[in-house]
């Protein structure tokens, strides 16, 4: 279990970690101020201390290897867990829209402002430091170089790539950063402007960020549970296989993807005439081959003759890079 848990998502853990300090801070600061939008964070910090810990502990369950029992192996647990984890999110969602519905019908003035700013400010500073960690991740998993100042925007494009794990929890801080700067906002305008509907805005506001990102990494994640194609690289893994000269078609090409790795099954025809030692080395260098790809894990090749039918559709332009 210990050795499982180092290789867990770096990225969720730091976020859990950090997560649970601001929400015990934010809770500490609500309870002497009894701002409203300071709920709200507390609550979101809090959700997202819980469910990160989950996909960390998740995410290193998915790499344990095959047993007799669950042949397969285990990658999808990591979809299972994010399942999980965004249920306690949109629970805590219900709650922040809840309580910033009850500060605009019925408005109270909090207390002690720059504790309220002070505590938002540090929110703001760590959850961005999180952000910017997982966003440097993910352009890494695209093998990409990203400094500060890039690693967000190339985050944005590549997210599609990106781990579920780590995905989750670049959703959660992008929010739990915005929403930091939101209750912010929410709280100088109260002070100074009398409005205290603000803060109740900014509480509704904030569920309902969390609320979208518990639609988006739910959907995902229902997708990965069931088993989704990855079709850019089925489409790569395609032209590689037909650049064989050996390789006259392709009856069957399944990219799976497993949790964070991909798994790949292939039917390909051949001339009938071949040796098996032959046909043995060709598989060799295809398993080889397609082992070499980014996140691939598993491989399983079987050969069929050659009918003299063109059966394979599924190709389209080879892509001028895949990242």
């Amino acid at each position: 279990m210990w050795k499982l848990l180092k290789n867990g998502n770096k990225p969720s853990l730091l976020a859990a970690f950090v997560n649970l300090f601001l929400g015990i801070v934010k809770a500490v600061a609500y309870f002497f101020t009894g701002n409203v939008a300071m709920f709200a964070e507390m609550m979101h910090s809090l959700g997202d201390a819980a469910n990160q810990f989950f996909v960390y502990v998740g995410s290193a369950l998915s790499k344990k290897a095959p047993t007799r029992q669950f042949p397969k192996g285990f990658g999808r647990v990591v979809n299972l867990v994010c399942l999980g984890a965004v249920l306690i999110v949109g629970i805590l969602s219900y709650e922040t829209v809840l309580e910033g519905w009850h500060q605009i019908q019925h408005p109270a003035e909090s207390s002690k402002m720059w504790i309220s700013l002070l505590v938002l400010g540090i929110g703001i500073v760590m959850e961005g430091s999180v952000l910017l960690k997982a966003s440097t991740e993910i352009a890494h998993d695209a093998g990409m170089q990203a400094n500060p100042i890039t690693a967000i925007p190339k985050a944005f494009t590549h997210l599609d790539s990106a781990k579920p794990a780590t995905k989750l929890v670049f959703m959660e801080d992008l929010v739990a950063t915005s929403g930091g700067a939101l209750a912010f906002l929410a709280v100088i305008i109260s002070h100074f402007t009398g409005f205290l509907q603000a803060e109740g805005i900014a509480s509704i506001l904030i569920g309902l960020m969390m609320f979208y990102v518990v639609g988006v990494v739910f959907l995902e994640n229902a997708r990965g549970v069931i088993g989704e194609t990855d079709e850019e690289m089925l489409n790569h893994i395609a032209h590689l296989v037909l650049d064989d000269p050996n390789i006259h078609d392709i009856k069957k090409l399944v990219v799976l993807k497993e949790g964070e790795f991909l798994h790949v099954e292939l039917i390909a025809e051949i001339e009938p005439t071949l040796s098996f030692a032959y046909v043995d080395d060709i598989r060799d260098h295809l398993v080889e081959l397609i082992l070499s790809q980014k996140n691939v894990s598993k491989v399983h090749i079987s050969f069929d003759e050659d009918n003299g039918i063109q059966e394979w559709k599924h190709i389209s332009d080879r892509p001028e890079e895949l990242k």
